[in-house]
């Protein structure tokens, strides 16, 4: 199947035979010389006149059905980007307007498919376009390997870094403008055995517009959340693993806590988005900007809420705990599978137990689910890729810590008998919100264990 995925196909044939032919028989053309055209079937393929209709030697590849969907889908803006990418590589006059209009393409099709990532990157003879769409990687588009040389060098050019490297990572951002909205985009390349792999983040503000009744909590994990954010001093902790949708939470959280009689300063590692009035702080190394430099200057500005990107050592952990006791909210991340387990952590990172049991006040435990799509009721179409999902949400446990959990931590007590404490009070879990989910017909129970560990 993976060979199916790095298919080249030949975009030319659905417009030298007829295109809507090969859409109501559910067939791709893939490749054809002077005797033979090579197709793709699937078991709904209508087959029946099709010796009749191509006057060549077929050869026949049957795939799943919701694969073939899936690369017949967007079947214009294809065909389109395959023009252009002929046209880059037959040398044309003016050969970076060429390349302009393939990326704004690219670009243009990557954010209609509610795209976070492309990946642009060579197997063999054929550079892949993967979009990254609600956290799954699937090919979109594939072409000679030739274009990607170009492509490469035109990106370089307008993202501002070193056209002739290739053996180094390098990353930057660039702008464009797409029907009359700007986005921003944050590359990075990083040179392969092949050749080089080209990533575009798409920095969609739609993201960090989100409030947090948009983010899909439970209610009961929402009002746990509301309630905590009306503290004017404390530690608010986010968990959860990479990709569990931790930034998106903190930046709503933001959104939420924004006010005019309200002084918030972000230390981020990098700053992807601004937020209209509040004082964010980008780590910058190169200049001695570190993140301990930033933290150990922080309190001087008279913040009323401090935003840590993440708690990665024991001094950042330290920096929140003792701003957080001396009248500052602090909100911060940082990776763990589990509220009990975070309580683990900061004891890893040697935090003082009478720091951390005056100060913690929730810690929100999440991941991202897939939602059933909207559009086909989990049946398959173009709007979910033939995925049967669309768009995620998240699952959560929110771990008030009250007066018990607060002593126990002071005492260091075992954390199984933190466990047995929340059993004790039902506390419920992230599985049991998950579970919910599905009980309400939102995702199937393997996406829920496809995500939480236990």
């Amino acid at each position: 199947m993976n060979n199916i995925n790095n298919m080249l196909i030949d975009y030319d044939l659905f417009v030298s035979y007829e295109k809507e032919y090969f859409l109501k028989n559910k067939i791709i053309p893939i490749l054809e010389d002077d005797i033979s055209l090579s197709l793709l079937v699937c078991k709904e393929s209508n087959l029946k006149n099709v010796n009749n209709d191509f006057n060549k030697v077929l050869k026949f590849t049957q795939i799943n059905t919701d694969e073939l969907m899936f690369k017949l889908s967007f079947l214009n803006i294809k065909i389109n980007l395959y023009t252009l990418a002929k046209s880059i590589i037959s040398q044309v006059k003016d050969e970076n307007k060429s390349v302009e209009k393939f990326l704004n393409a690219l670009i243009s099709f990557s954010i209609l498919t509610r795209a976070s990532d492309i990946h642009i990157e060579q197997y063999n003879k054929t550079v892949l376009f993967r979009f990254r769409v609600d956290g799954k990687l699937r090919t979109f588009f594939s072409f000679n390997s030739e274009l990607l040389k170009v492509l490469s060098s035109y990106i370089k050019l307008i993202s501002n870094i070193d056209i002739t490297q290739t053996r180094l990572p390098q990353d930057s951002r660039f702008s464009i403008a797409l029907n009359s909205e700007a986005y921003d985009f944050r590359v990075s390349t990083m040179p392969t055995i092949e050749s080089e792999s080209i990533v575009i983040r798409i920095l969609d503000k739609k993201n960090i517009n989100k409030s947090i009744e948009d983010l899909g909590l439970s209610t009961n994990i929402y009002s746990t959340l509301k309630k905590s954010l009306a503290l004017t001093q404390g530690l608010i902790l986010i968990t959860g693993p990479t990709g569990a949708g931790k930034t998106t939470t903190l930046y709503s959280i933001l959104q939420e806590l924004n006010s005019s009689e309200k002084k918030i300063i972000t230390v981020e590692d990098p700053v992807e988005y601004k937020i209209d009035a509040i004082s964010q702080i980008a780590v910058n190394n190169k200049i001695g900007l570190s993140f301990e430099v930033i933290l150990k200057n922080i309190l001087r500005q008279d913040p009323d809420i401090i935003f840590i990107g993440e708690i990665r050592d024991k001094f950042s952990l330290e920096i929140a705990l003792q701003a957080s006791l001396t009248g500052h909210l602090v909100l911060a991340s940082i990776h763990s599978n589990n509220s009990v387990e975070t309580i683990s952590r900061l004891m890893d990172l040697n935090a003082d137990p009478f720091l951390i049991s005056s100060s913690l006040k929730l810690i929100l435990s999440q991941r991202l689910i897939l939602n059933y799509c909207k559009f086909c009721n989990a049946k398959g179409c173009e709007k979910c890729n033939y995925s049967k999902y669309y768009d995620r949400s998240c699952i959560a446990e929110a771990m008030s810590i009250d007066e018990k959990i607060s002593s126990m931590i002071f005492k260091k007590e075992d954390i199984n008998e933190i466990k047995k404490y929340l059993k004790s009070i039902n506390f419920r879990t992230i599985i049991d919100d998950g579970k919910e989910k599905v009980s309400l017909h939102k995702t199937s129970i393997e996406e829920v264990l496809k995500v939480v560990n236990f």
